[in-house]
């Protein structure tokens, strides 16, 4: 069976207004996860989740079928990633189309190519809760991040005996661009409470996930 993906495609936006229908590079955003999918997948099996009208209708023009939106109360603030895919899964099952796992891409990263979901694909096993894309972080908590403590001082947010950086563990920072989910796990409890997910590695051009307008700003740059 050809991969499930969901992409989740909110109306609203406060960082960068309209973004998923932004254009950008001369192509509404959307449609770079739309293309990434397509080179995975069926059309058939590519769900865009979205509460608006005018994200439905760019969707529908660039040649797949949003047959309806999403409930209003789907599309809050309050409203989280896993009761949309939990909505969207159970629609597919009513209809008879069942997926042991789903492919969830956002549309805030227009440098993710279908060769990345592919490769992650690699790397995804059966007995995973979820395996999810990441960058190596710059904001080390052993060395850069720091916590206030009962006095107000500032100190370390995790404690380590190194002196240098190379000689602490390395931290991973989720980039927001390709989760890969179990999709019998996510019925029974949130992601945050995944405990068998594992890392795909992507770069730090790769990795760009646009939540403000100086992120926005810098894909348009890393596009020129």
């Amino acid at each position: 069976m050809k991969p499930l993906v969901i992409i989740p495609a909110r109306g609203g936006s406060k960082g960068v207004p309209g973004k998923n229908i932004k254009l950008l590079g001369g192509k509404p955003l959307i449609q770079y996860a739309i293309e990434a999918a397509l080179e995975i997948t069926d059309k058939d099996n590519i769900i865009v989740s979205t509460d608006c009208e005018k994200i439905k209708a760019v969707v529908e023009g660039l040649g797949l079928k949003v047959p309806a939106l999403r409930p209003k109360k789907l599309a809050l603030d309050a409203a989280g990633t896993n009761e949309v895919l939990l909505y969207e899964l159970e629609k597919l099952e009513q209809a008879g189309r069942l997926f042991d796992s789903l492919i969830l891409l956002q549309p805030t990263s227009p440098f993710r190519t279908g060769n990345h979901i592919l490769e992650a694909l690699e790397l995804y096993k059966e007995d995973l809760d979820m395996l999810v894309s990441v960058k190596e972080t710059k904001a080390n908590p052993y060395f850069v991040l720091r916590e206030e403590d009962n006095n107000g001082f500032l100190v370390p947010s995790k404690s380590f005996t190194a002196n240098r950086r190379q000689d602490v563990p390395k931290v991973w920072e989720l980039n927001g661009a390709i989760y890969i989910i179990n999709t019998n796990t996510l019925k029974s409890k949130p992601i945050n409470q995944f405990t068998k997910v594992k890392k795909y590695v992507m770069d730090e051009f790769s990795s760009l996930d646009i939540d403000t307008m100086m992120d926005w700003q810098l894909a348009e740059k890393l596009l020129a």
